[in-house]
C-alpha cells in the first residue's frame, strides 16, 4: 500500500492519545503536540494508541468491524441494501461488475485495516522497549490482535495482500497473509508467557476483551481458513467457551451496526427469516438461534448483537469454536468422524441459557453415522446460522465450495487508492 508514513506522520499520532477519530491532515503542524518520540516511547503513549487500535476498528461506520459485516452480508445474501440511495451498498448487494475500485465500503475494511496494521506495529515494536515488562506485553498482546483482525479481514476480501506498509510494498497470498496473523498471535502468547500481563494495564484499557482467550480463538479461526487443522485445533481446544470477549460501546462509541443500520431502518437488513440460507441450507423449524437474531417489525429486522445502542458485539463465539473443532476433526489427514459429530451436537442441541452469549439452537443431535461430506455440509449450514453477520460467511462459502452462483462476488476487485499509488498492485479477479 502507499507509504502510510508520508499520511501518518509523526504530530498526528498524538489523536490516539484522546481516542479522537477525526481525520488527521499531514499539512498542519501543532508546535504543542506530542511527538512520535512522545507517544512511541512511553507507556501512557502507547497505551493510547492500542486503545484507539480498539475504537477505530470497532466503531462507526468507516470502522473495519461495521464495513467488513455490511461487504460480507451483502455479498453472500445474509443481508440486503434497503435505500437505493445507498450507493455503494446497493453495488455491493448486486455484485458482479457493479463492484469496482471506487466502492467506499470496500475502501474502508482495506484503509482501515492497513493503518491498523501500521500502528499495530508501533505498539508492538516500541513496547518491547519499556522497562515494566508486564505492561508491555499487554501492549503487545492488545495491539497483536487488531493486527491479526485487521489481517483476517484483508485476507478474506482479497486474493493478495499488501506485505507490510511502505511505499511501493510488494503482495503476498491471501494464505500467507492469514500466516502472518498467526504469527502475530504466537509472538504476543510468547510474550505473555514470558511476561504476563499486570493488572495495571488492564485497568486502562477498555473493559470487555479476554486477551489470552482471544489469542488462541483467533488463531484457531486463521489457522483454519488456512488449511492448518492440527493447529486450528490444539488453538481451539485451548479456549475458555465459558467466557466471553467482546468490543463494548459507551455514549462516545455506539455500536455501529445498531447505530448505522438498526436505529435507522435505512442501510441494511437481514434478507430474510432464513439469514439468506436456501434449500437444505435453510435452518430447521425451531432453531432457537432465529429469533435470536432477527425480530418481525413489519419486515425482517436486526437484533441479535445489534439491538441496542450500547449492545456488546462479540469478538468471537463459543459456538464458532466448537465449528471449527468438528470441522478440523473431520479435515485432517486422519479424519475422527465420531469426533466430529459430537462437537457439532454441541451446537445443535445448545440451548441459549447454556451459551455465555443466549446463541444456542435448542435443536434435537444429528443422529447415526453421517459421512465425511454431510458432516461437512452440516458444519457449513450450522456455520452459517450460529455465525449470522460476523462476516465470515464468504470464506466459509469459499472452503466448502458453495455455488459461485450463490455469492455476489468471490473476491473483490483492489481499491483505485492502492491501484493509482502502487504499482505492485496484483490484477483484479474476473469474479
Amino acid at each position: 500500500m502507499k507509504n502510510l508514513k508520508l499520511k501518518y506522520t509523526k504530530h498526528i499520532l498524538l489523536f490516539c492519545m484522546v481516542v479522537a477519530f477525526s481525520s488527521c491532515k499531514k499539512d498542519y503542524l501543532n508546535p504543542n503536540a506530542a511527538t512520535a518520540d512522545d507517544v512511541l516511547t512511553s507507556a501512557k503513549g502507547l497505551t493510547g494508541v492500542t486503545v484507539g487500535l480498539q475504537r477505530s476498528y470497532s466503531s462507526t461506520r468507516a470502522g473495519v468491524l461495521y464495513a467488513g459485516i455490511s461487504v460480507n452480508g451483502l455479498t453472500t445474501n445474509e443481508l440486503i441494501s434497503i435505500n437505493t440511495g445507498n450507493t455503494n451498498e446497493e453495488r455491493l448487494m448486486a455484485g458482479g461488475v457493479q463492484v469496482d475500485g471506487t466502492n467506499t465500503v470496500l475502501l474502508n475494511v482495506w484503509t482501515g485495516a492497513n493503518k491498523i496494521i501500521y500502528d499495530a506495529d508501533n505498539v508492538i515494536n516500541n513496547a518491547a522497549n519499556l522497562p515494566d515488562k508486564g505492561y508491555a506485553s499487554g501492549l503487545i498482546a492488545h495491539a497483536s490482535i487488531f493486527k491479526a483482525l485487521a489481517l483476517g479481514n484483508l485476507s478474506e476480501f482479497w486474493e493478495n495482500v499488501p506485505n507490510g506498509t511502505g511505499q511501493n510494498v510488494a503482495f503476498v497470498t491471501r494464505v500467507q497473509g492469514y500466516n502472518k496473523a498467526i504469527a502475530a498471535i504466537e509472538n504476543a502468547q510468547a510474550v505473555i508467557a514470558a511476561n504476563p500481563i499486570n493488572a495495571t494495564f488492564l485497568g486502562n484499557i477498555p473493559a470487555g476483551i479476554d486477551i489470552p482467550n482471544t489469542l488462541n480463538a483467533l488463531k484457531a479461526r486463521y489457522a483454519l481458513f488456512a488449511g492448518n487443522y492440527a493447529l486450528a485445533l490444539t488453538a481451539a481446544n485451548a479456549v475458555d467457551l465459558t467466557k466471553k470477549s467482546t468490543f463494548t460501546y459507551d455514549a462516545l462509541n455506539l455500536n455501529p451496526i445498531f447505530e448505522v443500520a438498526t436505529s435507522t431502518n435505512n442501510v441494511v437488513q437481514p434478507k430474510n427469516i432464513n439469514l439468506g440460507q436456501t434449500g437444505a441450507n435453510v435452518p430447521d423449524a425451531g432453531d432457537l438461534r432465529i429469533p435470536f437474531y432477527t425480530v418481525i417489525n413489519t419486515t425482517v429486522r436486526i437484533n441479535g448483537f445489534a439491538a441496542t445502542t450500547f449492545a456488546p458485539f462479540p469478538v468471537y463465539l463459543p459456538g464458532e469454536i466448537t465449528l471449527i473443532k468438528a470441522e478440523a476433526y473431520v479435515r485432517q489427514a486422519t479424519p475422527n468422524l465420531g469426533n466430529a459429530l459430537t462437537e457439532l451436537n454441541k451446537v445443535v442441541t445448545k440451548a441459549p441459557a447454556a451459551d455465555p452469549f443466549g446463541v444456542g439452537a435448542g435443536l434435537p443431535a444429528i443422529t447415526g453415522s453421517p459421512s465425511a461430506q454431510a458432516l461437512l455440509d452440516l458444519i457449513y449450514k450450522h456455520r452459517c446460522i450460529e455465525l449470522f453477520m460476523s462476516g465470515l460467511k464468504l470464506e466459509d462459502m469459499r472452503r466448502f465450495a458453495q455455488p459461485l452462483t450463490d455469492r455476489k462476488r468471490n473476491f473483490f476487485p483492489y481499491p483505485f487508492q492502492e491501484r493509482d499509488n502502487n504499482t505492485n498492485t496484483p490484477a483484479d479477479p474476473a469474479f
